[in-house]
């Protein structure tokens, strides 16, 4: 139900995919440190909403298979209602964010998640350019006008500069 004149709490999610394996095997493999490999998703009006090579969806927070996240970035309040927020994602999901076709019984297991997450997948996911982290940025962004970290964004090409 749509709310007119109220602020709502946006949060991001962080979950190092890796759970802890970039940062021992990264300065052996790329020659540098890497704190973590990211998947983040952005909790407002009490879900949190990711992008996957599914396409875009949403849960309650910390509800994937990721389960809790390694850390909570505030990122402010938004005065973007649900209804509205909605209609933004149901045009982002028919443009710039459209689901890669994959078999439901091959998204059973964590590792099959994994597997849609991390995959250059359809003609919209790519693990590199587009991905889950520039789903949250983009969202963020038009939710509080701010950025998620840096950290975050630039990992992609820090890696590929490797």
């Amino acid at each position: 139900m749509a709310q007119n004149n109220s602020s709502f709490s946006v949060k991001l999610y962080i979950y190092d995919l890796s759970r802890g394996m970039a940062r021992q095997l990264s300065p052996v493999m790329l020659g540098r440190l890497l704190d973590g490999i990211w998947h983040t998703g952005v909790v407002v009006h009490g879900k949190e909403f990711f992008f996957g090579g599914a396409g875009i969806n949403h849960c309650s927070p910390c509800g994937t298979m990721l389960g809790d996240p390694d850390s909570v970035v505030d990122l402010g309040s938004t005065e973007v209602n649900e209804d509205l927020f909605m209609e933004y994602l149901a045009s982002l999901a028919e443009s710039t964010y459209r689901p890669y076709k994959i078999c439901p019984k091959y998204v059973s297991s964590f590792f099959s998640f994994l597997f849609t997450l991390l995959v250059q997948s359809g003609d919209k996911y790519n693990m590199f350019e587009h991905n889950c982290n520039t789903f949250s940025n983009d969202v963020a962004q038009f939710l509080t006008g701010r950025k998620i970290p840096s950290y975050i964004t630039d990992l992609p090409s820090e890696i590929l500069s490797t």
